[in-house]
């Protein structure tokens, strides 16, 4: 190869990562989420805003999963709301009842088979047959069900060292909260879903590539990459 070739190629190559560069700090400063501006907007005066919620049980036609809490659907999946980036999205959703923790109720989105390990404070985890694909298994994550303090809001049904316990669509499962050892928050429910191993169990529901887009479950666009509406409502009734 000759010299005037490579260097062709190597300003070629060099090109390319500027462009890339470009487009992420493009990205980075003028293309973040403004879901904490919405969010900071109903918490501080969630009965002026209860316009922006989504009714608890609210099932969008054709789509299995209920909406499991009553409240505002803040932030989205893939979101890069701050605390998360363009690197590190959001993996599911968050919903904020506007009302002191341990009093807004949530409740399973679909049937399945619940599981709250021996550790897991404010946490739990459903299995279920997953209603859009045949044969495959999938997991709903719920967690932030218990005070700041770290008091637990989760039923006495499901105890820590809860087991594939069966559930059906509806059943009461704890009450929001704004535990969070990480990093203050809000009291809220954050959900998603989580795929599963190769032999059946959930993977690590903090990793975006372990969880899915949440939206054809809800029969709702709650992906932050092509909806910025609130509130969060069925496609059919944004049509």
């Amino acid at each position: 190869m000759n010299c005037r070739r490579m260097i062709s190629i190597v300003l070629s190559l060099a090109l390319v990562v500027i462009i890339a560069a470009g487009v992420f700090l493009f990205q980075w400063w003028f293309v973040r989420s403004d879901s904490n501006d919405m969010i900071g907007q109903f918490l501080r005066n969630p009965e002026a805003n209860r316009n922006l919620e989504t009714g608890v049980f609210t099932q969008c036609p054709g789509a299995p999963f209920i909406i499991p809490s009553e409240g505002f659907i803040g932030l989205l999946w893939r979101d890069d709301a701050a605390p998360y980036t363009p690197l590190h999205r959001h993996t599911g959703i968050d919903i904020f009842a506007g009302i002191p923790e341990g009093e807004a109720p949530i409740y399973a989105v679909y049937d399945g088979w619940l599981t709250r390990l021996d550790d897991w404070q404010s946490t739990v985890i459903i299995r279920h047959n997953d209603p859009l694909q045949e044969g495959r298994t999938i997991w709903t994550y719920y967690t932030h069900m218990a005070s700041r303090s770290g008091v637990s809001y989760i039923v006495d049904d499901y105890p820590q060292g809860t087991y594939g316990v069966p559930i059906t669509q509806g059943t009461l499962i704890g009450y929001q909260g704004a535990y969070s050892p990480q990093y203050p928050v809000a009291v809220h429910l954050h959900l998603s879903i989580v795929t599963s191993e190769p032999d059946g169990s959930f993977r690590n529901e903090a990793v975006l590539e372990n969880t899915l887009n949440p939206s054809p479950y809800f029969g709702m666009d709650v992906n932050a990459d092509s909806n910025t509406a609130r509130p969060v409502q069925c496609l059919q009734d944004r049509e």
